[in-house]
């Protein structure tokens, strides 16, 4: 679920759409988007703002009034219909507008982010991997090659690719941060385990794994 929400805080900042829409509501509209995949496998046609709230934990009241934003109408006592209420979300947050990115650190997680098909359903294209490991360059990750991270300045702007996901090492990341700043690359979705430091112009989202699995760890016990 967090790699969705992140995803679409990356392609709201992206590609400039209304920032009149918080983060958080950002983040809960992408989990109504996945309850709503799962009613329609279900063959399920409408749902209700207490359903939503209900398996999320939060106050039906809430449920309507992000649902409001997407200018999305109920059906009286029927609730929402499921397949246009989607639409609205994808609408409103861009998932039919199709943006391409790079991965740079072919390891296994970004090799794991490369096999992850579920991308394209919410607009992300991941067009190819970088690495800097000569046994690795020339590989491909399903269906997308692995090159030498001294090409993507131009394989960058040929392909119009402003979006690099960073899953290198951590004594890289800072480095490679430089060399994609250096690449024209305005937005990095960070796996590392790093602060990176850029100009102002380039938008970074922290993808915490570590930090997640604490919060987790630390609620249980509590």
């Amino acid at each position: 679920m967090r790699l969705l929400f992140a995803l679409n805080l990356i392609l709201v900042y992206s590609y400039g759409m209304t920032k009149s829409i918080s983060d958080k509501v950002i983040n809960r509209l992408t989990l109504y988007h996945c309850i709503l995949s799962d009613y329609i496998s279900s063959n399920i046609e409408f749902i209700s703002s207490k359903q939503i709230a209900n398996l999320l934990h939060i106050d039906d009241s809430q449920v309507r009034k992000d649902i409001n934003l997407l200018n999305n109408s109920g059906k009286g006592r029927v609730g929402y219909i499921v397949k246009e209420l989607k639409q609205s979300i994808e609408k409103t947050l861009g998932f039919k507008i199709t943006k391409k990115a790079f991965i740079v650190g072919a390891g296994n997680l970004g090799s794991a982010l490369a096999k992850y098909d579920n991308f394209t359903s919410y607009g992300l294209n991941i067009l190819a991997l970088f690495d800097s490991d000569k046994n690795k360059i020339g590989k491909s990750v399903n269906g997308k090659i692995i090159f030498d991270i001294s090409k993507l300045p131009n394989l960058a702007e040929k392909s119009g690719v402003d979006i690099v996901i960073l899953t290198v090492p951590r004594e890289f990341a800072q480095e490679t941060a430089n060399f994609l700043v250096k690449s024209n690359i305005k937005y990095i979705w960070n796996f590392t385990p790093t602060v990176l430091s850029v100009p102002d112009e380039v938008q970074v989202w922290n993808e915490n794994l570590m930090g997640n699995f604490l919060q987790f760890s630390y609620n249980m016990q509590n």
